[in-house]
């Protein structure tokens, strides 16, 4: 990631209340909160311990399910 500069918001009593990102560094933090969950689901799904199924198979029980 770029190199941050830190930016907030304050209230009245001069307490930060909020950050203000770039809308790269935002972007950037997306990505990398959508890969950490990648990877923790990942590693869920090994600990589980439960049989693998086919990719295919997947999908299709997705797609079956009423939403």
């Amino acid at each position: 990631m770029s190199s941050v500069k830190e930016r907030f918001l304050v209230d009245e009593a001069g307490n930060r209340v909020a950050v203000v990102v770039s809308l790269e560094d935002y972007r950037q933090l997306l990505a990398a909160v959508e890969e950490l969950d990648a990877i923790r689901a990942y590693d869920a799904a090994k600990a589980s311990g439960e049989k693998p199924i086919p990719f295919v198979q997947a999908v299709a029980e997705l797609e079956r399910q009423p939403e």
